[in-house]
C-alpha cells in the first residue's frame, strides 16, 4: 500500500487551473466600485459612463482597462519600431555572398582547372548584378566548382520555398528544413487539394464529407485542428491577409526583388502558382479581412517572410484588442474581450485582470445595483439609488447638525406627534404602546387579585385591558414640489452636481422617513418635465438656453391639485430669471433678456400656487443683483422665503427648509431661519409693478 502511495505521489503533476475562473480567487469588491460609480454619477456622469470610467481606471488593487490598453499600445509600438522587412532579402544576400566567396576560393585553389575556364568563371562572378534576385537568376545555370558554394546556393532556393509557405502556413519554415523531394511532393498535393476544396466551396458544391476527407489526408499540415471548413478558412485567411499587409508595407524595390526571387522557390515556379491561386480563393471567400492595410517598419531587426507575417498577425490581434478595450461602441461589454488573444499577447496576468473586470461588471448587474434599460444603456437600480441617497442624507444631517444644533432626522416622520397623554387601547388603534403604563397596569391588577385572594401562581400576565397607547396629534401631510433649474448656466457654473445631490437627498428623506408625503421632482430648462429620481440623477448636463419657470409652476400646481387634502410645499432652486414660457398653443417662447410677458406668465402661476395654499421657499444660486431683485420680489409677492446658500450648502438648505415645514405642523408651514444662510420672509406687495410696469398679471 505504501509503495502505491509513493507511485501516485511521484506521478502527480500540477499546472495552471483551466476550468474557468479561479475558484480560490477572492471575490470582486462591488462596494468599492459602487462608491466610485456613485461619486461619478453625482459629478454629472450617466450611470453607463460612470461604470465605464471605473472599469477604465480600475480599483485600489485592480488594474483597469486603461492599463491593459496602455500595455497593448506599448507592445504594438515596440513591434513596429523594432523590426524591418529586409530579413529574407538580407539572409539571401548573406548566403549568396558566402557562396560566391567559397567559389572564388575554390577557383584559386583548383590547379587542375583550365586557365580559360577559370578566367571565364571569375569574370562571371565579377559581373554579377547588385540585385540579389538578378544575381540568383544569373547563377541558376552556373557550374559550381565548390561543393560548399553550391550547397549555399541551393539553400537560397530552399529558403525561399519555406518562407513562402511559412507566410500561409505558420511553422512551415522549420518543418521543411532539409525537406526531401517526397516532402515537396506532399506540399504540392496538399495545395492542389486545398484549392480544389476552396473552389468547390466558392461554387457551393462542397460537402462536410469533402472537408473530412481533406483533413484525413492532409491534417498534419494544420496542427490547430479546424473542425469545419469555416474554421479552416478563418485561420488561413487571417494569415494570408497578414502576409498581404506585410507585402503592402514593403518598398516597391523590395516587392520586385521578392517577386523575382520567388520564381526560384524550390527550383520551380509551380509553388508560386499554387500560392497565388490560394490567395485568390481566400480573398474571395473572406473579403472582410484587412487585405489593404500596411505598417511602417523601420527598426533594426530584420524579419523573414514567415516571421514577419506572424508579427503582422500580432499587430492585427493588438489592434482588435485595443478596440475591444476601448468599449467605444453602443452596447459594448467586457464579455467581448478575447481573453485567448490577450493571454497570447500580454500574458496570463493581463487575462486575469480582464477576467476580474468581467466578473465585476457581471456582479454589479447581478447584485441588483445596475440594470440595462430598454434602450440597452446601464441604469442605477432603486436599490443603488437608496444607498446613494442614504450616504447623501448622512452628509446633509451632519451639515444641519453643525448649523442648527443636533437634529436627528431619523426620528422625524413618526406616525403623528406624541402629545404626552395615554389612553386605553381600543380595537383599530395603531398608536405605539406606552410600555411603562401597560406593565404598571398589569402589576397593579395582579397585586390586587392576590390581596383579595383571587390570584394564584407567580409572575405577571398582561391582559388586553392593561394595554395603554400613547396619544398623538395628527400631523399634516405635505404635497411637495421640488423645482430644479436644469438650464445651461447650472452646468456652466458648476451647480449641476449640487442640484442632483439635493434632489436625491430630499427624495431619500421623504421616501424613507415621511412616506405619507407626496414628492414630485420637476426639472426646468427651456421646457419643464416631471422626472423620477433615477432620470434626474442620471441626467447629463443640458446645454439648451432657457429657464422656463412658468412651465415648471404649471406642473407643480397640477401636482398640488391632485392632492387637495395635503399641505402644498413649493421649493424652487434656480440661478436665473425666467427666459422662456409656454404659449397658449403649447410652443416654447424664449428671449433673453427676460421678456416682461415671460415674467408675467411665471408670476401668474406663482399666484396660483399661493391660492392653492402653497408655502414657497426660493433657493437663489449666484450673486447676480438682477436675479436677487427678481427672487426677492417673487418671495414678497407670495409671502415666501428666500435662501441664498453656497452651492455646497444647497442640500442642507433644502432639506432644512423641508424639515422646518414638517416640524411646524398643520397650518404652520414655513421655512423659518437657518443659521449660516441668507434668508428672510417677505410679505406680499406690488414689487413687480415697479420692476416691469405691468399690473395685469
Amino acid at each position: 500500500m505504501a509503495r502505491s502511495n509513493r507511485r501516485l505521489t511521484r506521478d502527480s503533476r500540477y499546472g495552471r487551473y483551466t476550468g474557468g475562473p479561479d475558484p480560490l480567487a477572492p471575490p470582486v469588491d462591488v462596494r468599492e466600485a459602487m462608491d466610485a460609480i456613485g461619486q461619478d454619477v453625482m459629478a454629472g456622469y450617466s450611470p453607463e459612463r460612470a461604470l465605464r470610467e471605473f472599469l477604465r481606471r480600475g480599483g485600489r488593487d485592480q488594474n483597469g482597462l486603461d492599463d491593459l490598453a496602455r500595455r497593448v499600445a506599448e507592445k504594438r509600438r515596440e513591434l513596429a519600431q523594432k523590426h524591418n522587412l529586409d530579413g529574407t532579402l538580407n539572409e539571401i544576400r548573406e548566403l549568396l555572398d558566402h557562396a560566391v566567396l567559397e567559389e572564388r576560393k575554390q577557383l584559386a585553389r583548383d590547379a587542375l582547372m583550365d586557365d580559360g575556364d577559370r578566367a571565364l568563371a571569375e569574370m562571371q562572378l565579377d559581373s554579377l548584378p547588385p540585385s540579389p534576385a538578378a544575381a540568383v537568376n544569373e547563377l541558376s545555370d552556373y557550374a559550381w566548382q565548390s561543393p560548399a558554394a553550391k550547397a549555399d546556393f541551393e539553400k537560397i532556393k530552399d529558403l525561399l520555398g519555406r518562407e513562402m509557405l511559412d507566410q500561409r502556413f505558420a511553422g512551415m519554415k522549420n518543418a521543411l528544413e532539409n525537406a526531401s523531394d517526397a516532402d515537396r511532393e506532399a506540399i504540392d498535393a496538399m495545395l492542389g487539394d486545398l484549392n480544389e476544396l476552396l473552389e468547390a466551396h466558392r461554387a457551393g458544391t462542397d460537402s462536410a464529407e469533402d472537408f473530412d476527407d481533406f483533413m484525413e489526408k492532409h491534417g498534419d499540415f494544420f496542427p490547430e485542428g479546424p473542425q469545419n471548413i469555416d474554421e479552416l478558412l478563418d485561420a488561413l485567411a487571417a494569415r494570408a491577409a497578414a502576409a498581404q499587409r506585410m507585402r503592402n508595407s514593403m518598398t516597391q524595390e523590395q516587392r520586385d526583388e521578392l517577386d523575382a526571387l520567388a520564381q526560384q522557390a524550390f527550383g520551380s515556379p509551380a509553388l508560386m502558382d499554387s500560392l497565388a491561386q490560394l490567395d485568390e480563393n481566400l480573398q474571395a471567400l473572406r473579403p472582410g479581412e484587412d487585405w489593404g492595410g500596411s505598417e511602417s517598419m523601420d527598426g533594426e531587426q530584420g524579419l523573414g517572410l514567415g516571421d514577419g507575417t506572424g508579427v503582422f498577425q500580432d499587430i492585427a490581434d493588438l489592434d482588435a484588442l485595443a478596440e475591444q478595450l476601448a468599449q467605444s461602441h453602443n452596447g459594448s461589454q467586457l464579455d467581448d474581450l478575447d481573453l485567448e488573444k490577450l493571454t497570447k499577447q500580454l500574458g496570463g496576468e493581463a487575462a486575469v485582470d480582464a477576467r476580474t473586470l468581467q466578473q465585476l461588471e457581471k456582479a454589479l448587474r447581478d447584485s441588483g445595483t445596475m440594470k440595462r434599460g430598454s434602450d440597452g444603456s446601464l441604469k442605477l437600480t432603486p436599490k443603488a439609488m437608496r444607498e446613494l441617497g442614504k450616504a447623501l442624507l448622512r452628509d446633509v444631517a451632519s451639515s444641519l447638525s453643525g448649523r442648527q444644533g443636533n437634529r436627528d432626522i431619523r426620528q422625524a416622520g413618526a406616525a403623528g406627534e406624541r402629545s404626552g397623554a395615554t389612553r386605553e387601547w381600543a380595537f383599530g388603534d395603531t398608536e405605539p404602546w406606552d410600555v411603562t403604563r401597560t406593565i404598571t397596569n398589569a402589576i397593579t391588577r395582579t397585586a390586587a387579585g392576590r390581596t383579595s385572594g383571587g390570584g394564584s401562581g407567580a409572575g405577571v400576565r398582561i391582559e388586553i385591558g392593561d394595554v395603554e397607547v400613547q396619544e398623538t396629534e395628527a400631523r399634516t401631510q405635505a404635497c411637495v414640489a421640488l423645482l430644479v433649474d436644469t438650464s445651461f448656466s447650472m452646468a456652466m457654473e458648476n451647480r449641476w452636481v449640487p442640484m442632483k445631490r439635493t434632489a436625491l437627498a430630499l427624495h431619500t428623506l421623504i421616501t424613507s422617513r415621511f412616506r405619507g408625503d407626496e414628492l414630485q421632482l420637476i426639472g426646468f430648462g427651456r421646457h419643464a418635465e416631471v422626472m423620477d429620481i433615477e432620470q434626474l440623477v442620471g441626467l447629463d448636463a443640458q446645454w439648451d438656453k432657457g429657464t422656463n419657470l412658468h412651465h415648471a409652476l404649471l406642473l407643480a400646481n397640477r401636482h398640488f391639485r391632485k392632492h387637495p387634502n395635503m399641505q402644498p410645499v413649493l421649493l424652487i432652486v434656480t440661478d436665473g430669471e425666467p427666459t422662456s414660457h409656454l404659449e397658449p398653443g403649447g410652443d416654447v417662447y424664449f428671449n433673453y433678456p427676460p421678456d416682461p410677458l415671460t415674467v408675467a406668465y411665471a408670476v401668474r402661476e406663482l399666484d396660483n400656487s399661493r391660492r392653492l395654499g402653497a408655502h414657497t421657499t426660493l433657493f437663489r444660486l449666484g450673486d447676480d443683483p438682477g436675479l436677487a431683485r427678481f427672487i426677492d420680489a417673487m418671495a414678497r409677492r407670495v409671502d415666501g422665503t428666500v435662501v441664498a446658500p453656497e452651492a455646497d450648502d444647497l442640500g442642507a438648505a433644502v432639506v432644512g427648509s423641508y424639515l422646518g415645514s414638517r416640524q411646524a405642523g398643520g397650518g404652520g408651514f414655513g421655512a423659518g431661519g437657518f443659521g449660516g444662510f441668507d434668508s428672510g420672509g417677505f410679505s406680499a406687495g406690488g414689487d413687480f409693478d415697479g420692476m416691469f410696469g405691468r399690473g395685469w398679471y
